[in-house]
């Protein structure tokens, strides 16, 4: 009996140091978002313009992107995702966790961390996937973003893009060409952020959902970067 008293306890113990270790693990992946937008914003003429921001729909942020290979090669990220709340013209919802696997993001010359986001301007055909996964370049058109103050020099391969991409790596910033990518909830942290089972699309759309403390830095930098339309 002490035995399986004992056995008992270390489980206990064990789950609990898992537990403990995926919210720290998902606390710094907010911040590191978090850290990510408010630098490339700190310099308007090197950032995402902000009339890009006020139009779009969401924001996908993924710090530190693992990536390798030359050209083509293995891709994977964790980040998160924050979209405009009432129709479009509310504040930024509260975040849900993405996983993006695999896919072709531009010149890849060894491997390396790069931050990633992905700038959501139309989000029509896309509300249902939400919950499951999408396809960059197949479900959802990307085009490289551009970069500075404005995004007065329009051109047609991004302004009927339904996603532009940017990455960030060695103090370089500026748009991405992404291919085949798939963005795809994190269910496992969303469920330790919220601690239950939750809808990307209803957390996402809806609103209504408190915004948890972990979650805070990433929507706050957000709101100052474009704040709620009036």
């Amino acid at each position: 009996m002490k035995k399986l008293g004992a056995v008992a306890l270390s489980l206990v113990f064990l789950s609990r140091t898992g537990l403990a270790s995926d919210q720290s693990e998902v606390a710094e992946r907010l911040s590191n978002a978090a850290t990510v937008l408010k630098e490339i914003s700190a310099i308007p003429e090197k950032g995402i313009p902000k009339d890009l921001i006020d139009r779009c729909a969401c924001v996908a942020v993924i710090p530190s992107m693992k990536k390798g290979g030359f050209i083509l090669g293995v891709n994977y990220g964790k980040g998160a995702l924050s979209c405009r709340t009432g129709d479009g013209t509310g504040p930024w919802s509260p975040p849900s966790m993405l996983l993006l696997e695999g896919g072709s993001f531009g010149l890849q010359i060894g491997a390396q961390a790069v931050d990633l986001v992905l700038v959501i301007m139309n989000l029509s055909g896309l509300e249902s996937l939400l919950d499951s996964k999408f396809t960059l370049g197949g479900d959802a058109s990307v085009a490289a973003g551009p970069v500075g103050r404005t995004a007065a020099a329009e051109t047609d391969a991004w302004m009927s893009a339904k996603i532009l991409a940017y990455s960030r790596t060695r103090g370089l910033f500026g748009g991405l060409i992404v291919k085949a990518g798939a963005v795809r909830p994190d269910k496992d942290a969303n469920h330790v952020l919220y601690g239950k089972e939750v809808r990307p699309k209803t957390l996402l759309l809806s609103g209504g959902t408190p915004v948890p403390n972990d979650g805070r830095a990433l929507v706050d930098q957000l709101n100052r970067i474009s704040p709620a339309k009036k």
